[in-house]
């Protein structure tokens, strides 16, 4: 069952995966098809051809590799001129490219092709597809958190504590010399709804934690809901130190690097755990949040890459906030499929790593650099640039920008991208990243 379970978590992504492509590359096409331009191929899916069909003048299909897709504009670039036999590696590869673009403008769809656009519509167009990943993350976001709800500590009490641990004790289980825990003194039992702490009614267990904290030692009037009936108890929490901790949840240290600790009241008291529907807004909290931290996994790239290599060649434990492959997600989600954890837990996990990847395929198509979304449109951009300074200048517009000519460089960040992509397959083979335990 075990193998089922984990196998259907990695159906699960890889079918969000190919969704996500696909969608990606209707976020291309319809602009592309709403500004006239013609579309040759709409393609899931790079390598040898595995079905397709042709409905109008776009050839729909899917390829054998599933690692992205594609769609095929008319004159993506201006067409090239004759010109010389090419000398030389590079100049092979600019005029490679130039042929292939020609092959792409049919005689008749001069006008329809794609570098001839307004700067505003090819930016339009390559924006498209980043944008549409970045709104199904919004959606499965918005779903995960105010349709299914964010787990949050509810009045309800799942179990209380038996005794009152030494501070940094390794001790696992109480002992006769313990002292019982306030909670368990007083009478609190598992399945107890907190009424109010103190005389004040309390609707979260924050507030009830709250109360608690700031009272050490002093006996606090408790009500709780018992089988429908309330029961009246009363409460002395402990006094215990507690770690202070940042706004990030980070321990704060003094300036010799000591934990800063405070005595709070402590009781033992276990809550459970419930989806509490957050406001429709969370979602695209939620995608802004995610797309900061994946900016910010962008930005250090070369030295997570760094790390991962280190962990492969060491064996030392990679870092959780590192850069997974598309093997290392997929296997991610079925160990979290198989985790023995209630169904609706683990599907939120899942639509939580889904959503993840939508916020890197939309943050990664960015980057200003060809092959990928943002290279194109950094061209187009420069190429705005330059009519709107020639125009300025009184001088006469500027020849549409040859991106071909950039075809070197491309081969270059391909060549990158390939081999980020191996040495992340291989590292989530050999050494995957333990994020459950």
């Amino acid at each position: 069952m075990e193998i089922l379970l984990y196998l259907g978590g990695v159906v699960f992504m890889l079918i969000g995966l190919g969704l996500s492509i696909g969608l990606h590359e209707v976020g291309h096409l319809l602009p592309a098809k709403l500004f006239g331009v013609r579309v040759g191929q709409y393609m899931i899916g790079f390598g040898p051809r595995l079905w397709s069909k042709r409905i109008g003048e776009t050839e729909y299909g899917f390829k054998a590799l599933p690692l992205g897709g594609f769609i095929s504009m008319s004159g993506m670039y201006p067409p090239s001129s004759k010109s010389s036999p090419a000398r030389g590696v590079f100049a092979s590869l600019v005029q490679d490219a130039r042929t292939a673009n020609d092959e792409t403008i049919g005689a008749g769809d001069e006008n329809r092709v794609f570098y001839r656009l307004p700067v505003w519509k090819r930016v339009i167009i390559m924006l498209g597809g980043p944008a549409m990943n970045f709104l199904l993350a919004i959606a499965i976001f918005t779903v995960m958190a105010s349709g299914i709800g964010i787990q949050q500590a509810s009045t309800t009490v799942s179990s209380v504590t038996e005794c009152v641990l030494p501070a940094g004790t390794t001790q696992q289980t109480c002992t006769a010399d313990d002292p019982a825990a306030p909670a368990a003194e007083a009478g609190i039992q598992a399945g107890d709804v907190l009424v109010s702490v103190d005389g004040e009614k309390v609707q979260t267990f924050a507030e009830a934690s709250a109360i608690i904290q700031r009272s050490p030692g002093e006996p606090l009037a408790v009500v709780v809901d018992r089988g429908g009936k309330d029961v009246e108890l009363t409460l002395t929490p402990v006094a215990a130190e507690r770690g202070e901790v940042d706004a990030e949840g980070r321990p704060v240290v003094d300036d010799n690097g000591d934990p800063v600790t405070r005595t709070v009241g402590y009781a033992g008291i276990i809550s459970q755990q419930k989806y509490v529907p957050q406001p429709i807004g969370t979602g695209a909290e939620l995608a802004v949040q995610q797309t900061q931290a994946v900016a910010s996994l962008v930005i250090n790239l070369p030295a997570k890459l760094w790390d991962v290599g280190v962990s492969l060649v060491t064996g030392s434990e990679r870092d959780p906030n590192g850069p997974l492959s598309v093997v290392g997600v997929g296997r991610l989600a079925g160990e979290v499929a198989a985790t023995d954890a209630p169904v609706l837990n683990r599907l939120v996990v899942l639509m939580n790593l889904l959503a993840a990847l939508n916020i890197a395929l939309f943050v990664f198509n960015l980057i200003p650099l060809l092959p990928l979304d943002g290279g194109h449109i950094v061209v187009a951009l420069w190429e705005g640039l330059k009519r709107a300074w020639a125009k300025l200048t009184g001088r006469r517009a500027p020849r549409p920008v040859d991106a071909t000519r950039l075809v070197p460089v491309t081969v270059i960040v391909a060549v990158l991208l390939i081999g980020m992509g191996a040495l992340l397959i291989v590292a989530d083979l050999v050494k995957p990243m333990n994020l459950l335990g």
